[in-house]
């Protein structure tokens, strides 16, 4: 079973220069395939996404634009991670109940996935993950 402390943040590499910044996800970046890339967008900033863990799925999370936070859970403890750089991405491991919330005006949340979209795989009630 995952714990918190398998959740971190990850360095992506970047190039910078005068004509602007440059981000680089490739094979050794994020330690598993991605099988699918998704983002949310015009989140309202009282709004929530996430509520739920996975059986099967890790995660990266990365703030493209504007800042959030991810809340992680393992069922013990909880961490609050503030996303605010677009070359950092936090990487959730699978049992590990995950809330995003505090949208800044603009934000865009993209996440690389290791599945594809199987909603079997999903644990969307709190007393279930907890068990």
């Amino acid at each position: 079973m995952s714990t918190i402390d398998n959740v971190k943040l990850l360095e992506i590499p970047k190039v910078h220069d005068e004509r602007g910044a440059l981000a680089v996800i490739e094979k050794d970046t994020i330690p598993f395939s991605i099988k699918r890339v998704y983002y949310l967008y015009d989140v309202p900033s009282d709004s929530y996404r996430g509520g739920h863990a996975h059986k099967e799925q890790e995660s990266v999370i990365i703030a493209l634009s504007g800042s959030f936070e991810v809340i992680v859970d393992d069922g013990i403890s909880k961490r609050r991670i503030v996303l605010n750089k677009p070359n950092q991405g936090l990487y959730i491991p699978i049992h590990i109940w995950r809330e995003i919330d505090n949208f800044s005006s603009g934000a865009v949340c993209l996440v690389l996935a290791s599945t594809n979209y199987n909603e079997q795989e999903y644990i969307r009630n709190y007393s279930d993950f907890k068990n």
